[in-house]
This record gives C-alpha cells, structure tokens and sequence, in this order.
C-alpha cells in the first residue's frame, strides 16, 4: 500500500496505519540520523522526536507534501539533527572507533586470520579517506551507500538539487582516489 495512502487512512482515524509507515521506513530514517549523531541512544531519541512531530503535522492537518512521505520524514529528522548539535555548539564528526560503520556492511567474507588482518586494515584505509573528506561529500556517500537512499532523496533531505547531490558524489569518489594515490593505497 503506498505512503499517500496510508496517510490518508491514518489521518482518519486509522492508528495501525502510522504503525505500517514507521516499521516501513523505520531502517533507514534511524540510520540516517544515527550517522549524523553517531550516538545510539541519541540517535532513539532524535528518531522518536521525529515521528512526534510527524503525527502532531498529520493531527492538525498541515501536511501538504502528497507522494513525499519519507523524503518529508527524513528532512525533518535532519533537521532536529541540527538543531541538537546548533544547542550543544558542535557539529557531528565522523569517528574510526569501534561504533557500527558503513564500511561494517560490505559483506567481506573472512576466511582466515591474514584476511581479518587485511580486512581491518582496509577498513581503517576506507575510514580515514571518508573522515578527510568535506562534510557535504561525506554526507552524501554515506546517505548513498549505507542508509541506500536514492539522489533524489539525498537532494529532499538536505536541501539541495539531485545535481548538487550527484556531483557531491562524484567529487567525494574522486577525492578518495586521489587520496588513495598520494598515499600509495591500493584496496
């Protein structure tokens, strides 16, 4: 059933239907905010704050964005993302530690200690070429390739056109290979 659709039910009166809408889109709006703030229990609290703020929209009849559901979604957890880091006066950083990484879902399969090694090694490479990368590059990769939204969501989410959103792309690929090149690094 899509989005539209069950908004609409929900706004009737349906309460199973903001249910079916959160445990659809439940994956991706959490780890989009988780690797904003890279903090779990943070990460929750932003999450469940977002969908406040979605139902008090629907109650009062102030939702206007038909067929938008989860790009509308998104942009508002950014937002409080924001807003988080705007109250404590810092800006959300990147880190190597041992928190849960994009790099942790490329499915390598280890076959032995040499390849764990190796693995690590790689990983701890592809991290530090992210983390040196300009914060809007940065940001689009990781919306890319771990949260798997489209472009046209990544431009929704952060106010941007799908071209600024592509050639951020572009241009964080690039960086990482030019990086990998001064530094002698083959993956």
């Amino acid at each position: 059933m899509p989005d539209k659709k069950l908004v609409k039910m929900y706004v009737s009166g349906d309460e199973s239907a903001l249910e079916v809408l959160i445990n659809r889109h439940r994956d991706k709006i959490y780890s989009s905010v988780y690797f904003t703030v890279k903090d779990a229990a943070l990460a929750e609290d932003i999450f469940q704050d977002t969908f406040v703020k979605v139902i008090d929209t629907l109650r009062s009849g102030r939702y206007r964005e038909q067929d938008k559901f989860l790009p509308w979604v998104m942009r508002i957890s950014y937002n409080l993302c924001i807003d988080h880091f705007r109250r404590n006066k810092r800006m959300p950083i990147i880190t190597t530690g041992d928190g849960y990484d994009i790099f942790d879902v490329l499915g390598f399969q280890d076959k032995n200690i040499e390849d764990n090694l190796i693995a690590d090694n790689t990983y701890s490479k592809v991290r530090s070429l992210v983390n040196n990368l300009p914060e809007e590059q940065r940001q689009v990769l990781i919306l890319r390739h771990y949260s798997g939204m489209s472009f046209k969501e990544i431009a929704e989410m952060t106010g941007v056109s799908i071209n600024t959103a592509l050639g951020r792309m572009r241009y964080a690929l690039i960086n990482i290979r030019k990086m990998m090149a001064e530094k002698n690094i083959s993956i």
